[in-house]
């Protein structure tokens, strides 16, 4: 019987096996390739928000080593009048190396200002009302406190307050001391992400207040998000997660990947639009299941067009490997960014940070000596005030070249920018003599650059710098340790006429030049 049946069955059995063959393969590779993109955008999400994270622990914690910094020194030396005119010299030196603050204060158990690092101080003025003060006043906590958002009375911007409690001697309240952070900072570094044209981004306290966002509107600062379902899965997990949610400020679907901070009570969200990253996917879909279609309504005319239709999805594929590979690659660039400072070259505060712990590490399992150098430019804010601020970059610019030239080239051996005109250089397996030397070469580059200076006693540019060295012993030192030292020999440094290096012999044996 299958002999009698005509050819013309068995062609049109054959077309249509092939062409449900081809319809049921391209929807299986369409639907591959979305649950594809969908995995890449989720992976872009997950390394924004590790990055926003990071940048907001880090911002955080600036501010509040600056806090301790403040605490320490009233809890030990009182708010007597000369105490307090160091302490102002102290909030404006802070204020500048920190980008990110807003302004330094300090306020008695009644909330009057006592010093700020503002030029003059309203002696008139009182914080007692605010929500932060009102928190160090009911509770003994001695850690910090980041507070809702306000509108500063002093800068009249918007601001995130993190504050610390003081205490007087006998244990009573005393004040507080407060860092606030400018808001446009957080704004300025979201604006940097490409998260298309309807993506969020977002830093939020893990009581559910929002304290930025981008897309920036004033009216939603501070508001709740309690009631939203992104905070209820992350109430719900407390760690790192993704999901799909409906934004209840503008209804658009996106997928975020939020993150708690390491070491604040506070999480980021990163989302991006569902609709912007399967746009292109669905364009691709529709065109190419038309080509299908008609490839397979056109199949026993014009065989040729099959290997044209072939040629297109082979093309279509190719895109689509393009559009990953490009993705991979801004991935690596914003993971070299972000070790990278933007304005000298050198490696930036984050990664000092991270590689000093992890020489420190290795120099106490080897029982090996570790050094570490801190620079900074001789009266860098008079050379600012005189040439501008676009001559001061291009001054940091040649310095840092110089220093990087002068760097050992081993394994190890890191050059970085501290903050403002500050820069440091980590050297693993070298003795007090060697960092000693290296920082002298480095001093003696600068000096050769012989850039103009006409505030500085020597006439040109110079620079000063302190150096530390020590073998680490497990449980006794610290990664803090070696930086107190440098620091101390910087200032001995600046302290003896600048221009030159000066060893910490605490850590060390004495060091015979």
């Amino acid at each position: 019987m299958l002999k009698r049946l005509p050819i013309t069955f068995w062609a049109t059995v054959f077309v249509t096996v092939v062409c449900v063959a081809l319809v049921s393969l391209d929807f299986w590779r369409s639907w591959n390739a979305r649950g594809v993109l969908l995995e890449e955008t989720e992976r872009s999400s997950t390394n924004l928000a590790r990055a926003m994270s990071q940048h907001a622990d880090d911002t955080i914690k600036a501010a509040d080593t600056s806090l301790a910094d403040l605490e320490e020194r009233i809890e030990m030396d009182g708010l007597h009048e000369g105490q307090l005119a160091r302490l102002h010299q102290v909030m404006l030196g802070q204020v500048r190396a920190l980008p990110q603050l807003d302004g330094l204060y300090a306020y008695d158990e009644a909330g009057r200002w006592m010093v700020n690092s503002q030029p003059t101080l309203d002696r008139k003025a009182n914080n007692a009302d605010r929500e932060y003060f009102r928190f160090h006043r009911e509770n003994r906590d001695k850690g910090p406190h980041i507070g809702l958002p306000v509108i500063s009375r002093s800068s009249g911007k918007w601001i995130i307050p993190v504050s610390r409690r003081i205490d007087k001697p006998d244990g009573a309240f005393g004040g507080v001391v407060l860092a606030t952070i400018d808001i446009d900072y957080f704004r300025r570094f979201y604006a940097s992400f490409d998260i298309g044209d309807n993506g969020a981004v977002a830093l939020l306290s893990n009581r559910g207040v929002m304290l930025v966002r981008r897309p920036f509107r004033a009216e939603g600062i501070g508001a709740s998000i309690v009631d939203t379902p992104l905070y209820q899965a992350y109430s719900r997990s407390g760690t790192t997660g993704t999901g799909m949610f409906r934004s209840t400020q503008d209804g658009q679907v996106r997928l975020n990947s939020y993150r708690p901070l390491q070491n604040y009570p506070l999480f980021v969200t990163a989302a991006l639009s569902k609709e912007e990253a399967l746009a292109h996917w669905r364009r691709d879909t529709w065109l190419h299941s038309l080509g299908v279609v008609a490839l397979a309504a056109l199949l026993a005319l014009f065989g040729q067009r099959l290997i044209g239709q072939m040629r297109r999805r082979l093309e279509a594929e190719r895109e689509l490997r393009q559009a990953r590979d490009a993705l991979a690659s801004l991935n690596a660039t914003l993971e070299k960014m972000a070790l990278q400072d933007g304005l000298t070259g050198l490696a930036n505060r984050r990664q000092l940070d991270v590689s000093l712990g992890n020489e420190f590490s290795r120099a106490t399992r080897q029982g090996a000596s570790l050094a570490l150098a801190l620079i900074d430019v001789d009266h860098f804010k008079l050379f600012n005030d005189r040439y501008g601020h676009s001559a001061g970059d291009d001054c940091l610019r040649a310095i840092s070249r110089a220093i990087r030239q002068q760097t050992p080239k081993r394994a190890g051996d890191l050059a970085a920018r501290y903050g403002g005109e500050e820069l440091a250089v980590l050297l693993p397996n070298t003795d007090i003599a060697g960092a000693w030397a290296v920082a002298e070469r480095m001093r003696q580059a600068v000096a050769a650059l012989q850039l103009p200076h006409a505030d500085s006693a020597q006439g040109i540019v110079t620079i000063s710098a302190g150096v530390a060295a020590l073998v680490p012993q497990r449980g006794v030192d610290a990664a803090t340790t070696l930086i107190e030292a440098a620091d101390k020999a910087l200032y001995a440094a600046k302290s003896a006429g600048r221009n030159r290096v000066a060893p910490d012999l605490g850590l060390a044996p004495v060091l015979t030049p």
